[in-house]
């Protein structure tokens, strides 16, 4: 049974992010809120956790997932991006943009793309998944909530819960969030490339 945490959408209560973050290093996967839409989360060091991941996403190893970051220090130590790229990513971040990247040798190998070592990253814009991120300290591993066999992500907390609470160990509920998914950037290949359009717009970044 997941447990829900209810926190304000501006100000969370360190006291229950403090609980998922708990529920987190014990190797639970929890919904939590994002910039665009409701996102499944585990740490990313834990190979059983984001196995689970996976199945309750309903995607294989060659799905790209996406690290969660605090900040571009961060995000730098797990991609190699040279200077142009990095001024891109300032640009955007944070914000609702997912950047795929060449991974670093920091990243575990079996959670890179298997045939282009790539990965994705991203700094969301929410105060309750900062927070979480904070407490956590370090990045989380992520996909985005759609459920198998539907192409459309969630975005209500009770939603998830009555969907989810016996394939999952916790759910954050800081409101509705939005309900598009991120705009995908990809810079593994040189020159920057929207894969897909999102709520981010590209025109931020120049494009």
């Amino acid at each position: 049974m997941a447990q829900f945490f209810e926190v304000h959408p501006d100000n969370p209560q360190q006291r229950l992010l403090k609980q998922a973050v708990a529920l987190l290093q014990k190797g639970g996967v929890l919904a939590v809120p994002t910039d665009s839409s409701y996102a499944l989360v585990c740490h990313l060091d834990d190979k059983a956790a984001a196995d689970r991941l996976r199945q309750i996403r309903g995607v294989d190893d060659k799905h790209h997932l996406t690290l969660l970051c605090r900040d571009l220090s961060e995000l730098a130590s797990y991609a190699r991006v040279d200077n142009r790229q990095f001024r891109l990513l300032k640009s955007a971040t944070p914000g609702p943009f997912t950047f795929i990247l060449e991974a670093s040798k920091e990243v575990p190998r079996r959670l890179s793309h298997p045939s282009r070592k790539t990965i994705g990253l991203r700094l969301p814009e929410h105060a309750s998944l900062q927070a979480l991120l904070e407490l956590h300290g370090a990045p989380l591993l992520a996909t985005t909530l759609i459920p198998p066999g539907e192409s459309q992500a969630l975005n209500d907390a009770a939603d998830i819960r009555e969907r989810f609470e016996h394939q999952i160990d916790g759910v954050i509920d800081a409101g509705a969030c939005a309900l598009e998914p991120t705009t995908v950037i990809d810079l593994s290949q040189g020159d920057a490339e929207v894969v897909r359009r999102g709520r981010g717009d590209p025109a931020r970044l120049g494009m």
